[in-house]
């Protein structure tokens, strides 16, 4: 069996898309459980839309996610150079290949006749039925074409496809897909001004020469994949095709359409893997990471995004993710994209880490507000409240009260718990924690609760009211859990503020 090898290949022009991230995933899924190679390759030729710092977010997010790259951009390997820029010279012979066949031609043809053409013919494409009525190779004599060239017009080379062929893709998704060639044009393939292919050429190419089994990309390329077909037979590699497989589009979580940034804006959540600022404009967009998703929950929300493991199985590592994961359970239509969900697989990865983790990344919350709490009291506090959040930077407004005495007290709370006769009962509780030697969670409990029934007081008043006074809201783990922590000096001190504040 052939090695299975796979590639990413994102252009830098930008913060990589969460689609984007997604079809990275299915490729190192696809590649690992097949014992394959996933290359990275940075696809740059439109040097137009080429923006610093792009290339570099891209390695930063897919290691973030533990993706792991075995040969390309900032691995190297034996097919090097990875950035399509650095390839020029490679391409240029395929260029000649396919004009000296008479499978391309050259085109003169300025933007203005260009758009000229469009305002004559509705639906302009330039094709079978239209190129010679254009300025190119098939139109002029090799005298004037030659001419052209030496003297430096500019020009794009495009590929001749004949018309009236159907041309078949096998997708590994979707079924054998034929396209018939009339409804094709014909794709520039190379541009004189920069010297530098197109996506086309340049994706088949280094597709061939890169010995890529399997290309496993978006649906948006799926109109493309004829060309590349077409492009594959007429340099003599068809027997060497890659295998494709398109992968459904992510959608709107609320309508139809696919998922944009605006979306993101619009309801909340991030569509980047992490924060990027805009070199131009200065705008940052937010990130999962900084937005305090575990790189695990990311990754296992977007494997269930357009595949499905046949099971009722849904939290899965990164191994059993390889394991289970098949292109033929890919589903061919759209997945929507909920958000929502993404903040369930958060909790459920943070309710899986050990306390002493999560203790450890809370204590950088307390360390930005100058708070700082011994690990072992900060393992309790996290055990408590865990449950309740998807984020570790929720957890604050979870826990607060552990680190600050209440400075205000919740009015809603206070007419309805806080009655005439409170404060003296809150007073003899305190004389009643004040002889317990053994301030642990079930000795205080069952000292304070036997107080209670033996003066009849009703525990749920007596209760909230300790709650309010410790507190400050009706809020918080099991009461005797928090004093417990507190101890007992803490505990009895905020009783006392209570009673004088909330009193007056």
């Amino acid at each position: 069996m052939e090695k299975i090898r796979v590639r990413f290949a994102p252009s830098p022009t930008g913060a990589l898309h969460i689609g984007g991230v997604r079809t990275a995933l299915y490729n190192y899924l696809f590649a690992k459980q097949h014992g394959g190679d996933m290359l990275l390759r940075i696809e740059d030729t439109d040097s137009n839309r080429f923006v610093p710092g792009a290339e570099d977010y891209i390695i930063e997010s897919l290691n973030w996610l533990g993706i792991k790259i075995d040969e390309g951009v900032g691995v190297g390997g034996d097919c090097a150079p990875y950035r399509q820029s650095e390839r020029k010279h490679i391409y240029r012979q395929y260029v000649d290949q396919l004009l000296d066949a008479g499978l391309a031609y050259i085109a003169f043809d300025t933007p203005e006749e260009l758009e000229q053409k469009r305002t004559e013919i509705q639906n302009f494409q330039y094709d079978a039925k239209t190129r010679m009525q254009m300025t190119n190779s098939l139109t002029l004599s090799a005298e004037e074409v030659n001419m052209r060239i030496e003297r430096g017009d500019v020009y794009v080379v495009r590929i001749k496809i004949e018309p009236d062929e159907d041309v078949t893709v096998d997708d590994l998704i979707r079924g054998e897909v034929i396209i018939n060639s009339s409804v094709l044009d014909d794709k520039v393939l190379y541009k004189s001004a920069d010297s530098l292919p197109t996506y086309h050429l340049a994706n088949v190419v280094d597709d061939y020469l890169m010995k890529i089994s399997h290309v496993i990309r978006g649906e948006e390329w799926l109109p493309s994949a004829p060309l590349h077909v077409l492009l594959y037979r007429s340099l003599g590699w068809e027997k060497e095709m890659p295998r494709f497989a398109h992968l459904p589009l992510l959608l709107k979580p609320d309508g139809n359409g696919k998922l944009s940034k605006r979306d993101g804006d619009r309801l909340g959540f991030p569509i980047f893997p992490l924060n990027w600022k805009d070199p131009k404009s200065g705008e940052t967009s937010s990130g999962y990471r900084e937005a305090g998703y575990f790189p695990e929950a990311v990754v296992n929300f977007l494997a269930l995004l357009g595949w499905n493991p046949g099971t009722e199985q849904e939290i899965f590592s990164m191994q059993e993710l390889i394991d289970a994961f098949s292109l033929d359970r890919v589903s061919k239509s759209g997945a929507k994209f909920d958000y929502e969900k993404g903040k369930w697989f958060n909790h459920k990865y943070l309710q899986m880490k050990p306390n002493e983790e999560i203790a450890s990344l809370f204590a950088e919350t307390l360390k930005e507000k100058g708070l700082d709490a011994d690990m072992p009291t900060l393992i309790k506090i996290v055990s408590l409240v865990k449950e309740r959040v998807n984020f570790v930077n929720e957890l604050w407004e979870q826990s607060y009260f552990f680190f600050e005495a209440p400075a205000s007290y919740d009015e809603k709370t206070v007419q309805k718990r806080w009655k005439e006769n409170t404060p003296a009962q809150m007073d003899e509780l305190i004389g009643v924690l004040e002889g317990i030697d053994d301030f642990s969670a079930e000795n205080t409990e069952n000292v304070v609760k036997a107080w209670i029934e033996s003066k009849q007081y009703n525990l749920g008043g007596i209760m909230n009211a300790f709650r309010l006074s410790v507190v400050g809201a009706p809020k918080g783990p099991h009461m005797f859990d928090i004093t417990a922590i507190l101890g007992k000096a803490e505990t009895i001190s905020r009783l006392k503020k209570a009673i004088a504040t909330i009193k007056q």
